[in-house]
């Protein structure tokens, strides 16, 4: 007969393995994330951002070491729900007392521009046989704001974990090749400074793309290009809530037809409004969004890991095409929208 401290002996090790598996997972993905930050202050690395050196830090450290199946807890959590997470936090970037004030003229261009930029890929990624959930991913991104737009849809339609990684890391690289080009055709452009800064707005993936491409125009263009991008953001709700209404229909006479209601969507809106209406300090509001930034960066790391190069370059060559394709479209269409 087995003494009772036999019996519970094993349980406090499993617990202690737990934990330290979800700790050490959690910790891990800053770890990467927070050098990927440190890499993002040097020279050239400065304009891929803070996601894309964590994420191809990741990307390596899986091709030569493999996954880190001991603290794989912790590293899903980062995933999964401090990306959920981060993308609440993400809501304090949003003044909607801004948008619909001195931007809701601006509104419909951005509709135009989401619906434009989602069709040109889906509709290029179709005639060329790419996958489809990766292209729908970078046709999101495109169209709204990039790495966030890609980590908020991504639960809503099922998408794979390396297939937001992917997303994520393509449209970064992309957004930064097109701040550039940007950058370097500004002189050359029959635009005013302010027109200058609403195409930047309407068309550029990443809202860190949109400043660092308006800037050199003068604060006027930054400032309405940034209007212009926030109402791109603003959004994504309802692109979202249109996004779970058609899955649900859509999987309606499934028998797993039910759609879970993204919780983290309310949390976005609700900080938000929060941003927007309420006398929080801005130190505290860029603080927090701030947070939401590295917080995203470790959830990409979690997600990096998920990519292999293998099938990476299987996948992911098509739905680059067909982005960057709709990417040159979406530029062209939204340099005529700009004086409407």
């Amino acid at each position: 007969m087995k003494e009772p401290g036999m019996l519970k002996g094993p349980l406090p090790e499993r617990r202690l393995r737990r934990t330290l598996s979800f700790a050490g997972g959690i910790l891990f993905t800053m770890v990467v994330a927070g050098a990927g930050y440190l890499l993002s202050m040097l020279p050239v690395v400065n304009r891929l951002g803070t996601m894309i050196p964590a994420i191809l830090l990741a990307v390596v450290y899986r091709h030569w070491s493999g996954y880190p199946e001991r603290i794989r807890e912790g590293i899903q959590f980062s995933s999964q729900k401090i990306l959920r997470l981060a993308i609440i936090l993400f809501g304090f970037q949003l003044n909607m007392e801004q948008i619909l004030g001195e931007g809701f003229t601006l509104l419909w261009k951005d509709a135009v521009s989401i619906l434009l930029a989602l069709m040109a890929v889906l509709v290029l990624a179709r005639l060329m046989g790419a996958d489809r959930d990766l292209s729908f991913l970078l046709g999101v991104g495109t169209g709204v704001c990039g790495a966030a737009a890609i980590a908020a849809v991504s639960p809503i339609i099922g998408s794979k974990e390396e297939d937001t990684a992917t997303g994520v890391g393509i449209i970064a690289l992309a957004g930064t090749v097109f701040t550039l080009l940007y950058t370097l055709l500004r002189p050359f452009l029959p635009f005013s400074a302010s027109q200058y800064g609403i195409w930047s707005g309407l068309s550029l993936h990443e809202m860190a793309h949109v400043a660092a491409a308006a800037a050199p125009a003068g604060t006027d263009a930054l400032a309405v290009s940034l209007l212009t991008k926030l109402g791109r953001v603003f959004l994504l709700i309802p692109l979202c809530l249109v996004l779970i209404f058609w899955i649900k229909r859509k999987r309606g006479g499934d028998r797993g037809g039910k759609v879970p209601f993204p919780w983290f969507l309310a949390g976005f809106v609700g900080t938000c409004l929060i941003g927007s209406y309420l006398p929080v300090p801005q130190e505290v509001t860029e603080g927090l969004s701030a947070l939401g930034s590295f917080l995203l960066a470790s959830a990409m790391v979690g997600l990096g890991l998920n990519i292999h190069f293998r099938s990476l370059k299987q996948k992911a060559l098509k739905p680059l095409i067909a982005m960057l394709i709709a990417s040159v479209f979406l530029s062209l269409v939204s340099g005529w929208l700009v004086d409407w």
